[in-house]
């Protein structure tokens, strides 16, 4: 997977110094700021413009151009320029906020699907500064359903409201079949253990589905119609690249 496209965005005399501070360990984010502190970012060697007029101009170019928007200004602030612009989670850029003091870096928006979270932690591990993670499967350290794989190219199918079941089951630590036929077993990247709730099997014939609420399913077996009516709404299938 390539990189995200990452920018920096600075309106305040303080964001702009952490922005330039920032952009040193990050040396492929773009850089943002009013044309008001172009002095504080001379020395920044990173691609950097300069905005003039209402920072609200733009925010729509930044959407439609960045993966991840980086802003140091207060969370309020950025709720309310942001909101006119937002479309849907499968669409939305990652959103971050970084504290004045750089204390906090919180994703606001697309935290999951969108990378905002990743981003987040990347960003507090370069500033030594806290991650402020929201999203229910990274704080409780368990199988993100709707991403998993991603990095090795696995592919969801199913409807949405299957994956939306199957996450709250997940996250609600209902027992949960995973089934996995295909693809590489370096699915999970987390440093803590697989929680208890996940059962892991090899063999879809060798599970008692009486057992589980939800089932993941890694596979490239076609499926028959038979086999998503049994589980309707809690089965989640991955498809492998070949």
């Amino acid at each position: 997977m390539s990189s995200p496209k990452i920018v920096l965005v600075a309106i305040t005399k303080h964001g702009a110094q952490q922005a330039g501070q920032l952009a040193q360990k990050l040396s492929d984010a773009d850089v943002l700021a009013s044309e008001k502190f172009q002095d504080l970012l001379a020395d920044c060697t990173n691609p950097t413009q300069f905005y003039t007029g209402p920072f609200r101009e733009q925010i729509e170019a930044l959407f439609q151009k960045y993966d991840q928007i980086v802003f140091f200004v207060s969370l309020g602030a950025v709720v309310r320029l942001i909101a006119p612009f937002l479309k849907s989670k499968d669409e939305d850029p990652g959103v971050l906020v970084v504290d004045d003091a750089a204390q906090f870096v919180i994703p606001v928006l697309s935290g999951h699907i969108g990378g905002a979270n990743a981003c987040a932690e990347m960003i507090a591990s370069l500033l030594a500064a806290t991650p402020v993670l929201t999203t229910a499967s990274d704080v409780g350290k368990t199988i993100p359903v709707d991403i998993l794989g991603r990095e090795l190219g696995w592919t969801t199918e199913c409807p949405k409201i299957n994956i939306t079941r199957v996450s709250a089951d997940v996250v609600n630590e209902e027992p949960i079949a995973f089934i996995q036929e295909a693809g590489s077993k370096q699915w999970w990247t987390r440093p803590t253990p697989l929680p208890k709730n996940i059962h892991v099997f090899d063999d879809f014939s060798a599970v008692d589905f009486t057992q589980f609420k939800s089932v993941l399913w890694v596979t490239n077996q076609v499926l028959d119609i038979s086999i998503c009516q049994q589980f309707h709404e809690h089965l989640v299938v991955y498809r492998v690249p070949e």
